[in-house]
């Protein structure tokens, strides 16, 4: 049993390194030689970049930044698929895929290269869904599509997406910890925009395309 709990413990510390990787910060740095924090929402993610960079810097930040969450969640898979600790119950698989995926969203946003800052941990979630359950990863997508199509606002998009997990996850008759793991990480999510929403509610939240002058979150 502690064999189990130590493996858990080191799928969790892969997971929350792998997410802790400051893509955004590193493209603000390579390419203008900034501190992206500093410049825009003072957030490291791919919107800020969009906003600070540009749309191909934004888009690449954006991919690798899914691609750390998917590959978070695949590695809690492949332990079981291709039975590399045989110690482990099958049964576990339901427990230790979830806690990879709160590993990596929690490494984007409290990154430890960044004096435990860094994004809102929306790319590194569909990321991370999409690898959980391509269906509920679809679906959240949908949603973000929709509402960025009305809203022009992707705070707004990213909350409603967030919101929306737990929705399909039920609805795709996924396990319980994972309907969990959608509950906790929408409110997480949605408390990471808590200063998008106060800019929401007083009519300043920029639309997409729109530059932020100074940091505010």
């Amino acid at each position: 049993m502690l064999t189990n709990i130590i493996i858990a413990v080191g799928i969790f510390t892969i997971a929350y390194l792998l997410g802790s990787l400051p893509t955004g910060y590193l493209a603000g740095k390579l390419l203008q030689g900034i501190d992206i924090r500093e410049h825009g929402s003072g957030s490291t993610g791919a919107t800020n970049v969009l906003r600070t960079l540009g749309k191909v810097p934004g888009s690449i930040v954006l991919l690798i930044d899914a691609i750390k969450g998917a590959l978070a969640v695949t590695i809690a898979n492949l332990i079981f698929t291709l039975n590399l600790f045989p110690t482990i119950p099958s049964e576990w698989q339901a427990y230790l895929v979830p806690l990879a995926a709160t590993g990596s969203i929690l490494g984007h946003s409290k990154s430890i290269w960044l004096n435990f800052g860094g994004g809102k941990s929306v790319a590194t979630g569909v990321g991370v869904l999409l690898a959980m359950s391509w269906q509920v990863g679809l679906a959240t997508m949908v949603v973000f599509g929709i509402t960025i199509s009305i809203s022009r606002i992707v705070s707004i998009s990213s909350i409603s997406g967030a919101i929306s997990v737990t929705i399909w996850m039920l609805l795709f008759d996924r396990p319980l910890p994972s309907i969990v793991f959608a509950i906790v990480g929408g409110i997480y999510v949605v408390w990471r925009h808590s200063t998008n929403i106060q800019r929401i509610m007083a009519g300043t939240e920029p639309k997409l395309g729109q530059k932020v002058e100074s940091p505010s979150t």
